[in-house]
């Protein structure tokens, strides 16, 4: 199977390739089926790139983002504080931690911004955060996802590391497993191998003619 790249947005067959996928079109009957070769429509391409567009802007706050159990960790800190304590129903309570913790400038403020969680949330996770904070692993809560009531290891592989003389596994989301990442790279390959699909057939100056195989 030649390749020929000269004319890449042309043809990617060489002329012998063109001549017997020509030939197959026009004499071989399709089941019935007749299909031309034209050209897809500008108006359709412009709606291929919206459609990209508009799927990244709506997707954008859920790029690949899990909840680890550390961002919720200055949460629970003031849970039980005095002054929350003071509050009274679950939705103030919820709301001044959250106006607290961000008056502080917290490190994870994306991640808390990106996943909110109720008073019941924080209550049905509380303990398992300070039993791994108090755990003789010493894993960072970061290696740590939060899924539904359960506070879990995260799937995360990665290099290995040292921590309290046992070599584990990072556990920690990498840097290209940020959604848009993966977006942008499945989005350049789809596009990449419709163009050669399609350049891999005749020219689209070329007609076949249905009155040979139908």
């Amino acid at each position: 199977m030649a390749w020929k790249y000269d004319t890449p947005l042309y043809t990617l067959a060489t002329e012998d390739q063109n001549t017997h996928a020509k030939h197959v079109w026009e004499h071989e009957s399709l089941g019935g089926i007749m299909e031309d070769n034209k050209r897809l429509p500008q108006a359709v391409v412009w709606l291929l790139i919206l459609t990209i567009i508009t799927a990244f802007l709506v997707t954008a706050p859920l790029w690949g983002q899990r909840p680890m159990a550390i961002i919720y960790e200055e949460y629970i800190a003031l849970m039980d504080s005095p002054k929350v304590a003071a509050l009274a129903d679950d939705e103030a309570k919820m709301a001044y931690i959250v106006d607290a913790v961000k008056s502080q400038g917290s490190d994870w403020a994306g991640h808390q911004a990106r996943h909110p969680v109720t008073m019941n949330d924080l209550r049905l996770i509380k303990d398992q955060i300070i039993e791994l904070q108090n755990s003789e692993d010493g894993l960072p809560l970061d290696y740590y996802t939060v899924v539904g009531k359960d506070v879990a290891l995260a799937n995360f592989e990665g290099e290995n590391t040292i921590i309290n003389g046992k070599e584990v596994k990072i556990r920690v989301q990498p840097s290209w497993d940020l959604g848009y990442t993966i977006d942008i790279f499945y989005v350049i390959y789809f596009c990449i191998a419709v163009m050669i699909t399609v350049k891999r057939l005749p020219p689209s100056d070329w007609e076949p003619d249905h009155s040979i195989g139908h």
